[in-house]
């Protein structure tokens, strides 16, 4: 499947400078989204017991890949989305700074997860969702994303977590 065709590229999107990876048309292409979930889910069935998706657009790959691996779906969100007490970072992205939060009993200790979200690029918020993931006494088995943009170091931020994406700019 050659998702790259479906990428669409948004220059100086969030701000001047940066080209935007934009996966909303891979995600409207049923045969696509079909083989993203496929090929994310088959790397990891037997593996995990929670998928984390990071908000939004790990919520997007996340569930689908939870549901097809029969494991529940924990979500990393933005502050003051989470009803119930929540552990809490803040990290730095590659145009400002962000937080992320987990409620505190959303995994279980010594539980295998996989993170999940469309995109690495500098690392940072996977890295603060590892975070979050490690504090809850969890074991993360690896980060899963659809594209990782290599030139921006995002792999070796995440080390010596492992990284596996689908698609890779260098």
């Amino acid at each position: 499947m050659d998702i790259a065709a479906l990428v669409r590229d948004v220059p100086d999107f969030p701000k001047a400078g940066i080209v935007y990876k934009d996966i909303t048309p891979v995600l409207s292409d049923a045969a696509a989204l079909r083989w993203i979930v496929e090929q994310i889910a088959e790397r990891y069935r037997g593996k995990i017991d929670a998928v984390v998706g990071i908000e939004s657009r790990g919520f997007i790959v996340g569930a689908p890949v939870a549901y097809e691996l029969g494991v529940g779906l924990v979500v990393a969100r933005k502050p003051g989305k989470l009803p119930y007490h929540t552990n809490s970072v803040t990290y730095d992205l590659e145009y400002g700074t962000d937080s992320l939060e987990m409620h505190v009993d959303a995994i279980e200790p010594g539980a295998r997860v996989l993170i999940v979200d469309d995109l690495l690029a500098t690392g940072g918020t996977a890295r603060a969702t590892s975070d979050l993931v490690l504090k809850l006494g969890a074991e993360i088995v690896e980060c899963a994303f659809i594209i990782e943009l290599g030139f921006l170091g995002g792999c070796e931020r995440l080390a010596p977590l492992g990284a596996y994406a689908l698609l890779r700019y260098d």
